[in-house]
C-alpha cells in the first residue's frame, strides 16, 4: 500500500478471492495468487492451464511475494485503472466497485464479493496508517521510527560505522542519526559535502534531520510507480525522498511552485 498506493484490504481480498484462499492450482503450483495471465509483455516463467480457453498462459513466480508485487505493479501500469488512484486509499468500497467498472473481472458480483471478504475478515484495519506501522515496523529499529515506509527499502549492506545501507528506486541510501552532521556523513561515506547536498536537494549543510533518508547518489527522474496520493502532513520533500526522485521534476510534473506544499488526497504524478 505504501509503495503502490492500492488499499491493503483490496490486495488481500483479491488474493483471497482469486486463489481460493491460497488453495487454487495456480497459487500452489505457480505462486500466482491473482490469476494474472501472461499478456504480450511478460518475459518470465509461465504456467499453462485451461481457463476461459484451452491451454491459457499464466504468469509463474518463484515466490508468492513476487505475485503480490506484480499484481500491484500490474494495476499501476494499465490505463484503464488510472482512475482508481484518484480514490481515497481508505475507501475500499469505491476501489472494489472501480475495479469491477474497469473490467478487472467478468463476474458481475466481483465488487460485492471483495467488499464482503474485506468486512468478514476486517481487512480494512490494514488500511489504517497506524495499524500498518504497528504491524510492520520493528520498534527496536530506530531507522523506521520517523518514516515507516523506509522499512520497505531493500537492505544493501553496511557503512563503516555499522549502520545499514538501503536501496530504493535503484539508489543507495542511509538513514541519518541525531548525532550526524553533513561533514560527518561526508567522511563516513567518502562523498564531498556539496555532492551529498546536491544528491538530496539540500540548500545548506544543516538542513537534514534524524530519521531522514540520505541518498548516496543522484536521485532519479522518475519513480517505479506512476502516482502518489498525498497523505495528511506529508511534504513534497518527504515524498521526493520516499521515491528517490528529483525535487525539481516532482515540482514540474505536479505544476507546483517551490515552497508550496501539496494537500491531502492530491494525486502527484511520479513518472
Amino acid at each position: 500500500m505504501n509503495q503502490y498506493h492500492i488499499p491493503t484490504s483490496i490486495t488481500l481480498a483479491q488474493g483471497i478471492f482469486e486463489s481460493g484462499a491460497g488453495q487454487s492450482q495456480l497459487a500452489k503450483e505457480a505462486n500466482n495468487h491473482f490469476g494474472i495471465k501472461c499478456h504480450k509483455d511478460w518475459t518470465g516463467k509461465t504456467f499453462h492451464r485451461t481457463d476461459d480457453s484451452i491451454d491459457e498462459c499464466f504468469r509463474k513466480y518463484d515466490h508468492a511475494e513476487e505475485s503480490f508485487r506484480d499484481h500491484s505493479y500490474f494495476l499501476t501500469q494499465r490505463d484503464r485503472y488510472k482512475g482508481l488512484f484518484r480514490l481515497p486509499i481508505t475507501d475500499y468500497r469505491a476501489w472494489a466497485e472501480g475495479l469491477q467498472a474497469a473490467g478487472y473481472a467478468t463476474n458481475r458480483q466481483y465488487a460485492e464479493k471483495l467488499i464482503r471478504t474485506i468486512e468478514k475478515y476486517q481487512l480494512y484495519l490494514y488500511d489504517k496508517p497506524d495499524y500498518i506501522a504497528e504491524a510492520t515496523v520493528p520498534a527496536s529499529d530506530p531507522d523506521f521510527e520517523r518514516y515507516p515506509w523506509i522499512a520497505r527499502f531493500s537492505p544493501a549492506g553496511f557503512a563503516d560505522d555499522g549502520r545499514r545501507i538501503y536501496e530504493n528506486n535503484g539508489l543507495k541510501c542511509i538513514v541519518a542519526r541525531n548525532t550526524d552532521s553533513m561533514s560527518k556523513l561526508s567522511t563516513l561515506l567518502d562523498i564531498p559535502v556539496k555532492r551529498l547536498m546536491k544528491y538530496n536537494d539540500l540548500k545548506y549543510p544543516g538542513s537534514f534531520e534524524a530519521g531522514q533518508v540520505v541518498y548516496l547518489e543522484p536521485k532519479r527522474r522518475k519513480a517505479s510507480v506512476e502516482f502518489h496520493i498525498v497523505q495528511k502532513g506529508e511534504t513534497l520533500y518527504e515524498i521526493s525522498q520516499c521515491y528517490g526522485i528529483k525535487m525539481k521534476l516532482l515540482l514540474k510534473r505536479s505544476g507546483m511552485e517551490e515552497g508550496i506544499e501539496p494537500y491531502p488526497g492530491q494525486l502527484l504524478p511520479l513518472r
